[in-house]
């Protein structure tokens, strides 16, 4: 999902400076995210995450009552706490999965191993402040074999594909997922699932993967540079041309080489980040049908910027842009990341997973990359339908799937806007996916009928 904004007391603290008295501030801040829902933690950050793993349940991701106690023994602000919580209930998970016969009853190990993996995915999320943390690589690693496992046990299993960038320099992980009854008698169409700023592909079954299975659509899930496991792998962040890494999915799902895909009904999804990066790539890759931006992004920069460019920051920032030197910048920013004790879990997380996913050191380094990540002057090259989720409450980059709409040519964008009314409201709809499932591909169906 797409990084935490910069929180308001940022500009509160810039404005006095790390060398004048702090202002009274909580890092367990109010809620406002979910400001409609019951909280699930006192700490907005760890309530979305909590919330994000809840919304899995109707896709076999995770169960509610076992989320629940596990939300009951974080403390805000405690993102160590957050991670061993859920690393335990990963290990106690997988180890109930690992204590039922599969043979004998598949479905049951099934459901058991794809909780384990949320979880231990959770367990993961708050650790990239030290790359060096042997967590991220041992964590993703168990998540990883507790779904394949999972996956080994579908009615008809998913199978993991490498598919090579066309220069050669990067792999593009994928899983594929093919759909009860397609063939090469009855091809079927297919959905390319992308996760975006710090989400795995994994999720993306979870997410929508199984909706579109239900439908009789077949389902690729992929990762690209910044993405979890080429990240860790592979050790790239992420680019900016994301056609580097949809048309090589393309290219195979058009080869033939699966006889059961309609390559004249391929869609592409992408979540959070991923709606920038979805409809970056089909600027450039025509032979889409359809594309979602669940939900529109058109700048990735920008929301950054915009928190902190009235501040003295914002300044240190300008400064930098003319000089080519942000060290002032850098350093102002690690002071109220991690002295001033006014930053909150979401805006620490924010930034730490952006120097990480980027695969960069400083916070300037980072958002110098996250600038060319903006369809300007490239939207107009789009041909594709694209639908473009708008939730109505979201604090992470209010006003941008407005500008994805707006930017596109005439008749291409169905703009839906959710809130409230619907528990959509959240960055992603997280918690409503049997909703926004039912918008996405009933729009589909009518897209490639």
């Amino acid at each position: 999902m797409f990084s935490k904004l910069i929180s308001a007391t940022l500009a509160g603290f810039l404005v006095s400076s790390v060398h004048a008295a702090p202002a009274a501030h909580s890092s367990a801040t109010t809620n406002t995210t979910l400001s409609a829902m019951l909280p699930l933690s006192s700490d907005t950050s760890f309530s979305y995450e909590i919330l994000r793993d809840l919304g899995l349940a109707r896709y076999f991701g995770a169960d509610v009552g076992e989320v629940l106690q596990a939300a009951g023994n974080v403390t805000a602000a405690d993102m160590e706490g957050f991670s061993d919580t859920f690393a335990n209930l990963a290990n106690h998970v997988y180890s109930q999965a690992q204590a039922i016969n599969s043979s004998e009853f598949p479905v049951s190990a099934r459901d058991f191993y794809f909780r384990a993996a949320t979880y231990f995915r959770s367990a993961d999320f708050y650790l990239h402040g030290n790359a060096s943390d042997a967590r991220i690589m041992a964590y993703f690693a168990n998540q990883t074999d507790a779904f394949d496992k999972a996956i080994s046990l579908l009615d008809i299993p998913g199978q993991r594909i490498n598919l090579k960038a066309a220069d050669g320099s990067f792999t593009i992980p994928c899983i594929y997922y093919q759909a009860s009854g397609a063939n090469a008698t009855h091809p079927k169409p297919t959905v390319i699932l992308g996760n975006g700023y710090d989400g795995a592909q994994e999720e993306m079954l979870h997410v929508s993967g199984f909706a579109a299975l239900e439908r009789g659509y077949n389902v690729l899930t992929y990762e690209g540079p910044g993405q979890p496991s080429v990240r860790r792998y592979q050790n790239l962040g992420f680019i900016t041309e994301w056609e580097k890494v949809v048309t090589p999915i393309v290219d195979f799902l058009v080869s033939g080489a699966r006889p059961e895909v309609d390559a004249a009904r391929l869609g592409l999804f992408g979540y959070s980040m991923g709606g920038f990066l979805a409809v970056r790539a089909a600027a450039f890759e025509h032979r889409l049908a359809a594309v979602w931006a669940v939900d529109g992004l058109f700048d990735v920069f920008e929301p950054y910027y915009n928190a902190f460019k009235t501040t003295p920051l914002g300044t240190l920032w300008n400064y930098g842009e003319q000089t080519g030197n942000y060290t002032a910048f850098d350093n102002e920013m690690d002071a109220y990341l991690f002295d001033s004790g006014l930053a909150d879990t979401e805006t620490i997380w924010g930034i730490v997973q952006g120097i990480w996913s980027f695969n960069v050191q400083t916070p300037s380094e980072f958002l110098r990359k996250a600038k060319p990540m903006t369809l300007q002057n490239i939207s107009h090259q789009v041909t594709t339908p694209v639908w473009i989720g708008a939730p109505s409450e979201d604090i992470f980059f209010p006003g941008q799937p407005q500008k994805v709409r707006d930017s596109l040519n005439p008749g291409l964008a169905t703009f839906h806007e959710l809130g409230a009314a619907d528990g959509a409201q959240n960055h992603c709809h997280v918690g409503a996916m049997s909703l926004v499932n039912e918008l996405i591909f009933d729009w589909f169906a009518g897209v490639i009928q």
